[in-house]
């Protein structure tokens, strides 16, 4: 299957919106961005609509059209009923507007719509069939191929309305070359696939942006012509109104949505549904709901009115191709997927914290609608445990909780109203708490003085490596209170600095005793200078008085 659509980089993280909404969850992740599993993909659209990061992007072939336009062969627009709804006019008008761009001629869809619900009507008729599911819509025949492959003998071996259209316009124009416009992203993949009859597809979209570049306006001039009933086949339940459903023994259904599909074709798997038609649209609504109608346009009660009052009671006035002709073959198409073991899901499921079954809690925050299909998809390289948001919010959590659990310092957490939200076994050491659960949830006056954390609350300023001595606990401590506005808690951390003031009173305690010592020392040191002093200060005395009688003695003699 060849890409129609792309994707581009965009801020593509934590979101999967996109596989939430995917019905067979053809999307992987890698690297933080979605990207698309061709081989799986239903074409739904589904992605596109949904993207907030609008990331997902349908092919354009405008320019494949203009060569097209540009080779000279006549191009004739097979344009889908549902225009009628995008943009609210005829036939007429739509062929005047595209006849301006080149077009040679532009016709209804709905005419091959015509041929295929008469090819209904002929296969009810004649062959005995228990269920015949309608094949008009790509998406919903992908679904069977890939994924209900059991149950292709039920869907209708018949061509599309675009397929039958765009055929029997190539019969009749000698050389034409046919363009599909429509609000459907899989009719691109069933005109490349089923090659040599749609040779080009263009979206509702893809057309308006090329009439406002060439600044072509669309008269709105809605109008009716009886026999076109089959205009009817764009709505939910579309193609049973315009079919003859005599047949008593058969139940006619209609099933629109991907998901409804689905359980339809489950309940078909199950054996529990016989006799029946099932008509069946991928998209919500059917083909007016589909992903590129466009956006501004109208709510979907005025889409039904404006196709209602424009289809008539009739069928369109053209002759039915032979059978040969609307014949259309189906395979299956083999995905390759391969399929874990119990044990190794069960793994799986181990690394994301899922040890028993109420540990899957199934909420779908990753895009999965259960933890073993997301089990699964990791299996098959589709998907990652980060996806698994209460998976990382357990991890986040239990890191945050080990730190704030093995931490040495203090951490009590309060509420806006002072109530003791979370204490930590440091905290509880320090104010002698047997168990957290006798202060969770009771005032902080209970433990400590509320006054320091009014304050933080009110002030919104913060209180830092303060030191105090908590006299009912006998404790010194060094503590920072900060106030967290947007959770609207206080956190408050403790660092018990008690020995660290006992060993600081200690030293000073000792360097006074040395001060002390030291002046005792120096006091008696300085009278023992003194006594020194005095005793030599005597001792000079008596020599001086000795000498001086020596020298008088000297002297007389």
């Amino acid at each position: 299957m060849s890409s129609c659509l792309t994707l581009k980089k965009s801020n593509c993280k934590n979101c999967y919106k996109c596989i939430r909404y995917c019905p067979v969850k053809s999307i992987r992740f890698s690297g933080n961005q979605a990207h698309i599993i061709e081989n799986e993909c239903i074409l739904c659209g589904q992605c596109v609509v949904v993207c907030p990061q609008d990331a997902k992007q349908i092919v354009d072939e405008s320019e494949k059209v203009r060569v097209l336009l540009q080779s000279g062969a006549p191009v004739v627009v097979s344009l889908a009923p549902s225009f009628i709804a995008n943009y609210g006019t005829s036939i007429t008008q739509m062929r005047e507007a595209l006849r301006k761009l080149g077009f040679y001629d532009v016709e209804e869809t709905a005419v091959g719509a015509t041929y295929v619900k008469r090819e209904y009507e002929r296969i009810l008729r004649e062959e005995k069939r228990d269920v015949v599911i309608t094949s008009c819509c790509h998406s919903v025949n992908l679904l069977i191929q890939k994924y209900f492959p059991t149950l292709l003998p039920m869907l209708a071996d018949v061509l599309s309305p675009m397929q039958a259209h765009c055929a029997d316009i190539k019969r009749r124009i000698h050389g034409a070359k046919t363009v599909f416009i429509g609000p459907c992203v899989s009719k691109k993949d069933e005109a490349q696939h089923y090659s040599d009859i749609v040779d080009a597809v263009l979206t509702f979209e893809e057309l308006s942006a090329w009439l406002r570049e060439e600044n072509i306006e669309i008269e709105r001039s809605p109008s009716r012509d009886e026999k076109s009933r089959a205009r009817f086949f764009p709505t939910a339940g579309g193609i049973l109104k315009t079919m003859d459903c005599d047949r008593q023994d058969y139940t006619y259904i209609s099933v629109d949505g991907t998901e409804k599909c689905i359980a339809v074709l489950r309940e078909l798997e199950n054996g529990s549904l016989h006799k029946c038609f099932i008509e069946m649209s991928a998209c919500r609504g059917s083909c007016i709901g589909g992903p590129v109608m466009e956006k501004a346009r109208y709510t979907p009660v005025e889409d039904i009115m404006r196709i209602t009052v424009s289809a008539g009671r009739e069928d369109f006035d053209v002759p039915q191709p032979e059978q040969v002709y609307m014949k259309k073959h189906f395979s299956v198409i083999d995905l390759g997927q391969p399929q874990p073991t119990e044990s190794e899901i069960r793994q799986l499921l181990a690394k994301m914290g899922k040890f028993n079954p109420e540990d899957e809690l199934n909420c779908g925050s990753c895009g999965y609608n259960t933890c073993r299909e997301k089990a699964i998809a990791i299996f098959r390289g589709k998907a990652d445990m980060s996806m698994c948001l209460p998976f990382l919010k357990d991890k986040a959590e239990s890191f945050s909780d080990t730190i704030v659990r093995n931490t040495p310092n203090g951490i009590i957490v309060l509420n806006d109203s002072l109530e003791v939200q979370q204490i930590n076994s440091a905290a509880m050491t320090m104010m002698n708490i047997r168990c957290a659960s006798d202060v969770l949830g009771d005032q902080v006056v209970r433990i400590l003085d509320p006054k320091v954390f009014i304050d933080v609350r009110s002030t919104g300023r913060g209180i830092y490596n303060e030191r105090i001595f908590l006299t009912e606990y006998q404790k010194y401590v060094e503590r920072t209170i900060v106030s967290d506005r947007e959770s609207k808690m206080l956190i408050c951390i403790m660092r018990d600095v008690t020995d660290e003031e006992n060993a600081r009173s200690k030293k000073e305690e000792i360097s006074r005793n040395t001060v002390e010592v030291a002046d005792r020392v120096i006091e008696k040191q300085m009278r023992i200078v003194q006594e020194i002093a005095s005793l030599l200060g005597e001792t000079t005395a008596e020599t001086k008085i000795a000498l001086s009688k020596l020298k008088e003695s000297i002297q007389d003699e």
